[in-house]
């Protein structure tokens, strides 16, 4: 036996949309990269995804090669936050099963993201009788536990982590990130060990790779004296955009003279929504430091220049409360730019401090600000931690993930016959 075709489900994030949006982030782009690898290994993958745009066709092409984004109907057909899509779920299932039957396909198995896919892949298995592997991306309970300690941020529905738990159970094999996120599972969710395997997510080294600076900041429209700071992501209080902007009011405070060619990007979100209260609140406190000089709000930026905003960066900036990995960290790594991140959950075990970065504790703006300054004030350390940095994200290649999560999907499968390269 063979695999021949992998069903992904990823009911609320779509690997064709924008990024930089409210809900678009790592999971988005983890899809996108792995879905291509399987498909130029010859594997047929079709990627089940929920419809938030009434012209969206049923079926997407554009990923290349044995590789299809089935756009399914699922509520009202406009981008919803997750808990609001959770009672569509059913009309998920009924979407994806009249999808296959019409087609006359069947799957060897499913490959699910997030609680609301982990969902959708047990009702799917009722009906198919095939194996799930489940990735869940982030924690309730993590964001919860988080959340307990910000009034700020709203509380998580009990539904999600009574459904997580639920997908525990369920699920035939779970996908762990990090150590971090196994040891989260064992601990909160009470999980079988043996059914998890760990599997980092990855990057594409052909795009992110070191540009040299004056380069990318000429692509950029960015003066040559300007020295660039770097924040990418979703704008949430989960992100810690604050502590960014505190540690700018301290190094502004201290080293004025340097403060005058820095320059702090923050790229992601919508600076023109009058919706995003989170984005709202951070410029606001940014005209309330004076510091509107300093730290500029970019908004959104495509796929394509994110390279030349990491090459042209002297530090990426990853301040989060609760990372399950990291995905920016590892790009910036891959582009040769030194990290300053959270010592939190993946963001641990990826950045190794004092050798490819820093760890710092979170919401510790003195923290940050001392290891920026650090960086600002030695060039040759920086390039240092950058040529270390690009040295190990080359553990993180696709094709090497891709790999081993097949490994895991043969044995489920019972398929033994794949060849190894060695």
């Amino acid at each position: 036996m063979s695999l021949n075709r992998i069903a992904i489900l990823s009911v609320h994030a779509s690997p064709l949309a924008p990024m930089g949006g409210k809900k678009t982030g790592g999971m988005n782009v983890y899809i996108r990269e792995l879905a291509k690898q399987f498909g130029e290994s010859d594997i047929a993958v079709d990627i089940f995804t929920r419809r938030s745009d009434r012209n969206q066709p049923v079926i997407d092409t554009t990923l290349g090669a044995n590789v299809r984004v089935i756009n399914v109907n699922c509520g009202p057909a406009h981008v919803l936050n997750p808990d609001e899509i959770y009672p569509y779920l059913s009309q998920f299932v009924a979407g994806v099963i009249a999808f296959s039957t019409k087609q006359n396909i069947s799957y060897d198995v499913v490959y699910s993201h997030y609680w609301l896919s982990g969902w959708v892949a047990y009702k799917l298995k009722e009906v198919w009788n095939i194996p799930i592997v489940q990735m869940f991306h982030t924690l309730g309970h993590m964001k919860k536990r988080i959340q307990q300690s910000s009034s700020r941020i709203q509380m998580l529905p009990d539904v999600r982590i009574r459904v997580e738990t639920q997908v525990v159970e369920w699920a035939d094999r779970i996908i762990a990130a990090t150590q971090a996120e196994q040891a989260q599972l064992l601990w909160l969710y009470r999980a079988d060990r043996r059914k998890i395997e760990i599997v980092p997510p990855g990057v594409n080294a052909d795009h992110f790779h070191p540009i040299p600076e004056d380069e990318a900041k000429v692509k950029l429209g960015i003066d040559q004296n300007t020295r660039l700071l770097l924040f990418v992501g979703r704008i949430e209080p989960l992100k810690a955009v604050d502590t960014i902007i505190q540690s700018a009011d301290q190094i502004l405070e201290q080293r004025p003279q340097l403060m005058q060619k820095l320059r702090i990007a923050i790229v992601g979100g919508d600076p023109n929504d009058p919706n995003d209260t989170e984005l709202m609140r951070l410029q606001k406190e940014v005209a309330e430091r004076n510091l509107d000089a300093h730290v500029q709000f970019l908004g959104a930026k495509g796929h394509p220049l994110l390279p030349y905003y990491y090459s042209a960066a002297e530090a990426v900036i990853v301040p989060s409360d609760y990372e399950s990995f990291g995905m920016v960290a590892l790009e910036a790594m891959a582009s040769g730019t030194p990290v300053v991140a959270s010592e939190v959950g993946g963001l641990a075990f990826l950045v190794r401090d004092g050798e490819t970065g820093y760890l710092i504790p979170a919401r510790d703006s003195q923290a940050l600000s001392e290891r920026l300054l650090e960086l600002l004030e030695t060039p040759q350390h920086r390039q240092r931690l950058g040529k270390n940095a690009v040295e190990l994200a080359q553990q993180y290649q696709w094709s090497k993930i891709k790999d081993q999560l097949l490994d895991v999907f043969d044995e489920l499968t019972g398929n033994c016959s794949r060849q190894q390269v060695v």
